[in-house]
Order: structure tokens, then C-alpha cells, then sequence
């Protein structure tokens, strides 16, 4: 292996890649999960007339917009895997229990069971690219 001596980026046995894969995209995806948690408190503590209607189930829409949520969050912070399982299902429940002091809102256990599920599938799923495509990744 040696270094190429342009942005990080080394080259070993004819190949290049980046010293640092997801620098960059890390960055876009710690600002994509962030935005995806406002938008969660948005729509969930939020009049009911904010929130969108898709015609998707319930339940779906739950668990795509917390699986994104996971997954983002998942790959913008990959060495913090086992606080964001701890983290995110505490974050659906804040959400849930909230929503209990908010007119027109009603907190369920089963949108807590589906969104704590989901956020952790999500984290699951990006750590297992994270390997996958970073062998040498290390926590």
C-alpha cells in the first residue's frame, strides 16, 4: 500500500480508495438524520392538520420514515451503534409519550413498538453495509 498524496485517497496492490470512505458522506447523512428526527417531532407533536396524508397504512408510514431515520443516523454515526439502539427507541418514546399533552393526539403503544422496531432495523441495516463494503471498519 501506498499513499497517492491527493485527498486521502491511497492506493493498494493497482486499486485506489478513500483513506476516509465516508468522510464526506458521513457528514450528509449525520445532516439527513437530524433533519428526519425534526421532521418526526414535527409531524407527531404538530396540529394534525401539518401532517401530510400519503394513503399509506398507518403502520407503514411509521415504520419507512423511522427506518430511514435508523438507517441515516446508523451511517452518519457508525462507531456509536449500541447507544443509537438505545437512543432512537428512547426517542420513540418521548415521541409517543408527548403526544399525550398534544389536542388531537393520541399516544400507542403499538406506533411505540413499530417505530422503536423499525429505528433499530435501520441502525442494524447500516452497520451491515458499513461492514460490508468497509472490511476493516473497526468500533
Amino acid at each position: 500500500m501506498r499513499f497517492a498524496g491527493f485527498c486521502g485517497q491511497r492506493i493498494h496492490d493497482g486499486l485506489e480508495f478513500n483513506a476516509r470512505p465516508f468522510g464526506t458522506m458521513q457528514r450528509i447523512f449525520q445532516a439527513a438524520a437530524w433533519l428526519l428526527a425534526g421532521t418526526i417531532v414535527v409531524l407527531s407533536l404538530g396540529p394534525p392538520s401539518v401532517r401530510p396524508v400519503t394513503g399509506a397504512a398507518h403502520a407503514l408510514e411509521h415504520l419507512l420514515i423511522f427506518l430511514a431515520t435508523g438507517m441515516a443516523f446508523g451511517l452518519g454515526y457508525p462507531r456509536r451503534v449500541w447507544l443509537l439502539t438505545i437512543a432512537l427507541p428512547t426517542f420513540a418514546a418521548a415521541i409517543e409519550v408527548a403526544q399525550n399533552w398534544v389536542p388531537g393526539r393520541h399516544a400507542r403503544m403499538s406506533d411505540f413498538l413499530v417505530d422503536a422496531a423499525a429505528s433499530c432495523l435501520g441502525v442494524g441495516l447500516s452497520y451491515a453495509f458499513v461492514r460490508l463494503f468497509n472490511p476493516r471498519f473497526s468500533r
